[in-house]
């Protein structure tokens, strides 16, 4: 006849009637490996830079030229963290209009 589960469901019985396979076929496979890190801070290295020869790039040029013609001290406001950004490095030149950096 064919009884219903003789040996347990599964893995059922890795360490108890089915030691022996489980000893001799997949050693570790019971046990803990490793160190826990509670507070684990995912990503915490990641720092997307920027130069600042590309910073008008995120506002653009019409923008430069519009602030150019009105010759007026508007500096326009650039937050790199909506752009992406969260470095910004110093290679290159601004030019002379004023500009404010979040």
């Amino acid at each position: 006849k064919h009884r219903k589960h003789p040996g347990g469901r599964g893995n059922a019985g890795g360490m108890h009637h089915h030691r022996i396979n489980f000893d001799k076929y997949h050693p570790g496979y019971f046990g803990k490996v490793g160190m826990r890190n509670f507070h684990l801070r995912r990503q915490h290295k990641f720092c997307p830079t920027i130069n600042l020869d590309k910073l008008w790039s995120l506002v653009g040029a019409d923008k430069l030229s519009e602030l150019k013609k009105e010759n007026s001290n508007k500096a326009p406001v650039i937050d790199l963290v909506q752009f992406g950004y969260y470095k910004l490095l110093g290679r290159g030149n601004l030019p002379k209009q004023p500009v404010i950096v979040k």
